[in-house]
């Protein structure tokens, strides 16, 4: 069976995206797949909730009094909206730096609305409206209560990045040797994955210690994990049992109830399919998350001319 996002016009079927999807159950493993459950893509920012995971397994979150809120941070790709460059402010003071120990480049806000009202200040985008700079926020965080040198903290030689490298191994089950690596947009490491071992690695998220906490701060700050609607943030406000997080080159995963984990990865990278292919899925596990689903095209002047529909072939 084939899963695609088809974005028509006029009728007319204009362009195509083939997905791919894993569900995995923490006990059964795969449990359900479509497309190719094998196919091996970078996780990218979908990550993230277990490269916080060393924040909160050994009370870096209580000794340095990280609240929920920040927490989420760590695990966001956030819009730059003022809430979240709060919230990384925060974060920074709390591990005695400043904006300057970010290891990110600087953008403009993800979201138009930040980026314009940023424009309007006469401000420039700086490292702290990198959609990354919560995780690196928690990174430099953590160089703090293990009294690590922050500088390079980005690199894969350096004790954070080794201490993510060996959270995702052991939750993945593989050898840290076996996992291929390379460098992932915001400059730190990043880790490749086959969708099956993506869909049981967030199946058993909330097994791992620190988990549960991590996922619940999630969970309880949408908002933050990205913003106005993006397919996680939507996903977990509209099913407040599940976690999601999304990342680059048009893959999510997630978990939910009872040990259920996905992963699901656009083969061609398009960030415009993740919602409607999500969407389709939740509704094949008998589920409807509000706001996923067909997504309408517009022109410069508002009308509708077209939409993005998933299908199942």
């Amino acid at each position: 069976m084939s899963h695609v996002v088809e974005v028509t016009r006029g009728g007319v079927v204009e362009s195509r995206h083939i997905v791919h999807v894993a569900v995995a159950h923490a006990d059964r493993g795969l449990i359900a797949s479509c497309g190719n459950a094998q196919h091996v893509s970078f996780v990218r920012s979908a990550i993230k909730m277990f490269q916080a995971l060393p924040l909160a397994e050994d009370g870096v979150v209580y000794g340095l009094s990280l609240t929920a809120e920040e927490v989420a941070l760590c695990t966001a790709s956030h819009n730059a909206e003022p809430f979240h460059v709060a919230a990384v402010r925060s974060i920074l003071t709390k591990a005695g730096v400043t904006e300057d120990a970010l290891a990110c480049g600087p953008h403009p806000p993800m979201y138009a609305a930040a980026a314009e009202a940023l424009e309007h200040t006469g401000v420039k985008p700086g490292r702290i409206h990198n959609n990354c700079s919560g995780k690196h926020a928690g990174m430099l965080a953590l160089c703090r209560a293990r009294g690590w040198e922050s500088p390079g903290y980005r690199l894969a030689g350096h004790p954070v990045q080794q201490a993510c490298a060996a959270e995702i191994a052991g939750a993945a089950e593989v050898s840290e040797d076996d996992l291929p690596t390379a460098v992932d947009g915001c400059g730190v490491v990043t880790f490749a994955l086959a969708l099956e071992q993506m869909a049981l690695l967030f199946a058993r998220l909330e097994e791992r210690p620190g988990g549960a906490e991590v996922a619940a701060a999630m969970r309880a700050h949408p908002e933050l994990i990205r913003g106005a609607g993006a397919p996680d943030t939507l996903l977990m406000q509209g099913l407040g049992e599940w976690t999601a997080k999304g990342g680059a080159e048009g893959l999510l995963c997630g978990c939910g109830p009872g040990g259920v984990g996905l992963a699901l990865k656009v083969a061609d990278g398009a960030g415009r399919a993740v919602g409607p292919a999500l969407g389709e899925l939740m509704r094949r596990l008998g589920l409807e998350a509000p706001g996923l689903g067909v997504v309408a095209l517009e022109n410069s002047r508002g009308e509708r001319v077209g939409e993005v529909v998933s299908e199942v072939l």
